[in-house]
């Protein structure tokens, strides 16, 4: 019998601001290899939609990111790899996702990042990048990233090793 190896790693940082919050969006964008799915769990007026436009600037996305809110998809052709934002605030349940299609998504080459996944989060891969956004007091916010399987951990440690690389700009306080 083959032994299961399941690996974990965790981070978290604080972002002083939306600004700050989108330049984390922006080194995680730099650091993907496509065919990933980044989970955003938070609040509302956390930071979501704040950090997945750094991860499409990142990306190379030259298109303005909005909320998908109120068509639930959108998606975005950044220089080399395609990036899909799903938002499921409106979703009822698993079963909606599933029935509207939004499944599929999941399983292509695309990088998906998905606001609110909590509430299909038994259909999401069980490697992944999962991202809980929460308020701070003010502007700061604390993001906190946890990464299930070898390919996330990999990409938590690149996403590290940038974050703490000194570069001109507002200071990151990565724990």
């Amino acid at each position: 019998m083959d032994a299961l190896l399941i690996e974990r790693a965790e981070l978290t940082v604080i972002s002083r601001s939306p600004q700050e919050t989108e330049e984390i969006g922006e080194a995680l964008g730099s650091c993907l290899r496509g065919d990933e799915v980044i989970s955003l769990e938070g609040e509302l007026g956390t930071g979501k939609t704040t950090l997945v436009k750094g991860l499409a600037r990142g990306l190379g996305v030259g298109v303005p990111i909005a909320s998908p809110t109120f068509v639930l998809a959108s998606e975005y052709a950044g220089t080399s790899l395609r990036l899909q934002h799903l938002d499921l605030y409106r979703v009822e349940d698993a079963r909606e996702f599933v029935a509207s299609g939004l499944e599929d998504a999941l399983w292509g080459e695309a990088i998906v990042a998905v606001e609110w996944p909590e509430k299909v989060r038994h259909l999401l891969p069980a490697a992944r990048l999962w991202i809980t956004l929460r308020h701070s007091g003010g502007d700061q916010r604390r993001l906190h990233f946890e990464a299930s399987g070898s390919r996330y951990v990999d990409l938590l440690r690149r996403l590290g090793d940038r974050l703490a690389q000194p570069e001109p700009g507002p200071a990151l306080e990565v724990h």
